[in-house]
């Protein structure tokens, strides 16, 4: 099955995520040897977004350049929601929602995300 590729439309991509990582039951990351990949923000000085993706193409576009040494690694969306979003909201970490080939997305707070995730599920 093909899938629509990501577009310029950040919020479009975002709302992609939501279902689809439902759908799912996980979320793509990329996962290097010192640990999971990181950005700085655009929207907040010295704040760094930890990316993720709702289709496995999405990450795989990815890696490249400075993580070409990374691995495309699925996180089961139940720990995800239980354990890494709060961990990154403790560790004042931002999520990117499906980012583009480019890394640019929404960047966005992980109790947030983990409320849509909620009420995604019901």
């Amino acid at each position: 099955m093909q899938i629509e590729p990501l577009s310029d439309d950040f919020e479009h991509n975002c709302a992609r995520f939501l279902p689809e990582a439902a759908a799912q039951g996980c979320v793509w990351a990329l996962e290097g040897n010192e640990g999971f990949a990181l950005c700085e923000s655009v929207k907040y000085p010295q704040t760094e977004v930890m990316p993720f993706w709702s289709q496995r193409e999405f990450a795989e576009i990815h890696v490249e350049g400075d993580w070409a040494e990374y691995q495309v690694v699925p996180i089961d969306l139940e720990e995800f929601m239980d354990d890494w979003l709060t961990g990154m909201h403790e560790d004042v970490l931002l999520v990117g929602i499906n980012w583009n080939r480019e890394l640019e997305g929404i960047e966005m707070e992980p109790l947030d995300l983990l409320e849509q995730l909620e009420q995604e599920l019901r």
